[in-house]
């Protein structure tokens, strides 16, 4: 004799208080979001100020971030780094970021690996001196040779008084050698470097790559920190400039620009360039 069980469907019983506490606590989230982010929205959503931004479809959270950081360290310098992939430059339209602020430093690529002259480094090097402190980078290839590399940035990259200081751009992990060789190599660009510009290169690298391989090791260099999450908004103290975002509008540069702060006022910024006279 066969047991009769009734097949029941388990029904899933919606408390009503624990929607309204997860739609409240959902709102009041939003909420503190949008006042946090008030100035930024504010301003790309043209309630405060006249100026009419050209391409309103193209709003990102990432300018609303922009502005707000901005905002918060007007007393620093601000910053771009360049290279052929902006394409031709009209440097005498570059002047501000987001419309509002006074760029008033760039860094522009020079050199990539043993062999590679920046197709628009001649160009911008010299346009870029007409109006703002100026900087020169070596986009670092790990497994060629380190000293090759920095004899084609000497070549190239005949700094001034006033320039700032070199830059040597890290950020690829390396796949033929180990990171102990990676780490040989680098110092072997900065020694020689160091040596014929008589000062100390700035290294450049995003954040991961710093805390994991560098900060210990090469903490007598000053950093360059690329970071752009979206809710990181300081700048650390051990940072000599920050590379907050990749989706920066410069007017006279189409299309994203990375966007720098300098840890420091604009007249501190001089000192640094004036320092390696």
């Amino acid at each position: 004799m066969k047991s009769r069980r009734r097949s029941r469907k388990k029904k899933t019983v919606s408390n009503p208080l624990t929607q309204f506490f997860v739609a409240t606590l959902c709102v009041a989230l939003l909420l503190a979001i949008g006042y946090h982010y008030r100035n930024g929205l504010a301003y790309y959503f043209s309630f405060k100020t006249d100026k009419v931004l050209k391409n309103k479809e193209t709003k990102q959270l990432s300018g609303v971030r922009n502005f707000n950081v901005l905002s918060v360290y007007q007393d620093k310098a601000v910053g771009i780094d360049v290279s052929e992939y902006q394409g031709e430059i009209d440097w005498k339209q570059v002047r501000f970021v987001e419309n509002n602020f006074p760029i008033h430093f760039t860094f522009i690529r020079a050199t990539v690996g043993k062999d590679k002259v920046d197709h628009q480094f001649e160009t911008n090097w010299k346009a870029a001196n007409e109006n703002l402190i100026r900087g020169a980078y070596h986009y670092y290839r790990p497994n060629e040779n380190s000293l090759k590399q920095a004899e084609l940035f000497i070549r190239n990259v005949k700094l001034k008084p006033g320039d700032l200081p070199p830059v040597l751009d890290i950020e690829v992990v390396p796949r033929e050698q180990s990171m102990d060789r990676l780490k040989v190599g680098l110092k072997r660009w900065l020694q020689k470097v160091t040596l014929h510009y008589k000062t100390k290169p700035i290294i450049y690298t995003n954040e991961k790559f710093y805390e994991a391989f560098l900060k210990e090791e090469f903490g007598e260099y000053p950093f360059w920190i690329a970071n752009y999450n979206f809710f990181v908004e300081e700048m650390q103290d051990d940072w000599l400039l920050w590379q907050f975002t990749e989706k920066g509008t410069v007017s006279g540069i189409d299309g994203n620009v990375d966007v720098n702060l300098f840890n420091g006022t604009p007249e501190m910024l001089q000192h640094l360039a004036a320092s390696r006279n």
